[in-house]
């Protein structure tokens, strides 16, 4: 299916929107020290924004596995993201898998709280390559 300029604007706008709604969660989560649910949050938020700049660039978005692949071929390798983005998005995604799917393994306070600014500051990257 493809879509119109007008779907696609309102998709990737959609997709932005919950990216920053996701991220907004964390601040509350980090109070009550529910480590586990803040890498959720924070690949979550990562992964919406990811979807909408990929969308706006008119490619398909169906897997997270294929957003991580297309987000490393059409950004990272070109440059318009760096290898530490790339890099912050793989290490979401597996905290997030592990904290999610493991039952022996628990996210720290260690673990996630330094990825929350980079986190912040990724989604502003993309919401800047969105915008330009």
């Amino acid at each position: 299916m493809s879509l119109t300029d007008e779907e696609r604007r309102i998709i990737v706008d959609l997709e932005l929107a919950k990216a920053k709604t996701t991220l907004s969660q964390v601040e509350s989560l980090k109070q009550l020290e529910y480590w586990d649910m803040v890498a959720n949050r924070l690949y979550y938020a990562t992964f919406h924004a990811a979807c909408a700049l990929l969308i706006k660039d008119k490619h398909s978005v169906s897997t997270h596995k294929g957003v991580v692949a297309l987000l490393g071929q059409y950004y990272i390798v070109t440059g318009k993201l760096t290898k530490e983005d790339g890099k912050l998005y793989s290490q979401l995604q597996t905290i997030r898998e592990k904290s999610d799917y493991n039952c022996s393994f628990t996210a720290t306070k260690e673990d996630i709280e330094p990825l929350i600014d980079k986190t912040s500051e990724l989604i502003t990257r993309i919401s800047v390559l969105i915008n330009d």
